[in-house]
């Protein structure tokens, strides 16, 4: 049986005949008949042949001649002629009979008896009974919104200038200082036992906790003044939460002795004072102007939201808040607008003051669902519905937003969050013997950066929005 190889002709004889050997490889070799090649063949060429294998060896048959590219390029000759060149042009007939605007006038339509029709103008078409008028949701205006507050991006300056003015063997162990205590223990104590087992001295951990707290109070003020020189880069458009978190720090003891604090601190604590006045008189109106409009699932959002703990909410206020949701749960409401309503109601300070006169048309499974997850927060409501609701110990929490979906597809809920874990410390990197606390460097260069106070304050819950939301209800 025959194959095709590709050989490589290493040498010419006397008596014709060729040695060769496969192409790029020392076996397999032979000898073939030199009639077989093309003229012009030379040692080294290489060359695919057809050759047959059987006990005794390989014979070359021949030489296969692979394809041959020609460069053919057809080409179409344009014969020309003497005839003057005549334009081809076009002109359309104009309607006859028609209106003004060219079209043609519509024929009457005829009548059962076989009379023509007259066709009635658009503007008596128009009038058709309010059963066959489909019915038209005309929106409430738009509130403005308010733009959001920037957050807290301290500097380094502070930092970065007590750590130059350090020596050079004390520095890393001023940037674990940053962190805590905890982490300059935790690194140190990984650093020991890396040495122990390379069988090198150990760092006195003694010596180095002792120079890390005598450090931490330099780097306590210098971190806590980054913090207060961009607030008040800021103070007029920072966000409340980081105002406060840079106020309460200040009165750690170390900073309030410090002497380059003081003007600053007084200074902050004014500007949180007049700050928090202004975010409690901008609350208020948010929600005038959301009841104004009648936006009544905005207003009762808002209501939940105060720019502090414990800020008093009008009675006048409440009340108009309250007559107005109850106007809104009417009988002829769809179930998702009476969802809405009762999933901002549950967690605003006047769900106790809002009560149903009427029973939606239709209890929805959903609304039942939603009635009795909130039935805790509104019994007077449950009751009048009809809907038992389970005693449960667990008070209900806001929904979570939604995630937008696109047109025409529903909502998708966010998946829950998971639960919050400490954040890993990163391994030591080799750290050199070193018998003294001068010569004992501790890397600090996978410790992540030290957090803002403004970072650790647990998010205010967002009450989701209802499928059928303040733009797609009845207001």
């Amino acid at each position: 049986m025959s194959r095709r190889i590709d050989i490589e002709l290493t040498s010419t004889r006397t008596d014709g005949t060729w040695t060769w050997r496969a192409a790029g490889a020392r076996e397999p070799k032979g000898v073939l008949d030199g009639t077989v090649l093309p003229e012009g063949t030379k040692t080294g060429d290489v060359l695919k042949v057809e050759a047959e294998f059987d006990i005794d060896g390989i014979t070359i048959l021949g030489v296969i001649h692979g394809r041959v590219k020609v460069d053919k390029k057809e080409t179409i000759a344009l014969v020309g002629n003497d005839q003057p060149f005549e334009p081809v042009t076009q002109q359309l007939a104009r309607r006859s009979g028609g209106d003004r605007k060219g079209r043609p006038e519509r024929r009457p339509r005829p009548t059962r008896d076989g009379e023509d029709r007259p066709r009635r103008p658009s503007s008596e078409r128009s009038d058709r009974p309010a059963s066959r008028q489909r019915p038209r949701f005309e929106a409430p205006p738009e509130v403005p919104q308010r733009p959001r507050p920037k957050r807290l991006k301290p500097g380094s300056v502070n930092r970065r200038a007590v750590l130059d003015e350090l020596p050079a063997d004390q520095r890393p162990i001023a940037e674990l200082a940053l962190h805590g205590m905890q982490t300059v223990r935790q690194k140190l104590k990984e650093a020991n036992a890396k040495l122990a087992e390379q069988g090198q001295p150990t760092m006195p951990e003694q010596s180095v906790l002792q120079m890390a707290e005598n450090l931490l109070p330099r780097l306590r003020v210098a971190d806590w003044l980054d913090r207060a020189q961009a607030a008040k880069k800021d103070l007029a458009e920072l966000d409340l939460k980081d105002l406060r978190s840079v106020v309460a720090a200040a009165n750690d003891p170390l900073i309030e002795r410090a002497d380059q604090c003081r003007e600053l601190m007084t200074e902050l604590r004014q500007g949180l004072t007049a700050r928090a006045d202004e975010e409690y008189r901008h609350w208020l109106e948010d929600i005038e102007a959301a009841l104004g409009v009648g936006r009544i699932v905005r207003a009762l959002k808002l209501s939940g939201q105060p720019p502090k703990a414990g800020a008093i909410f009008p009675d006048a206020l409440g009340r108009r808040l309250s007559e107005a949701t109850s106007a809104s749960l009417v009988a002829d409401a769809l179930a998702d607008r009476w969802i809405a309503v009762l999933e901002a109601v549950a967690f605003a300070p006047i769900r106790s003051m809002v009560n149903v006169t009427s029973k939606p048309e239709t209890l929805t499974p959903d609304l039942v669902k939603t009635i009795q997850r909130l039935g805790s927060l509104l019994p007077q409501i449950a009751t009048a519905l009809g809907v038992e609701v389970a005693a449960s110990t667990a008070s209900p929490k806001p929904l979570r937003p939604t995630r937008p979906a696109g047109k025409g597809a529903p909502a998708k809920k966010l998946p829950p969050r998971p639960p919050a874990a400490e954040k890993p410390v990163a391994a030591v990197a080799d750290v050199p013997a070193a018998p003294t606390v001068k010569d004992a460097e501790i890397p600090v260069a996978d410790v992540p950066a030290a957090p803002n106070e403004s970072e650790q304050e647990v998010a205010t819950p967002v009450v989701a929005d209802s499928p059928a939301s303040e733009e797609s209800t009845t207001e």
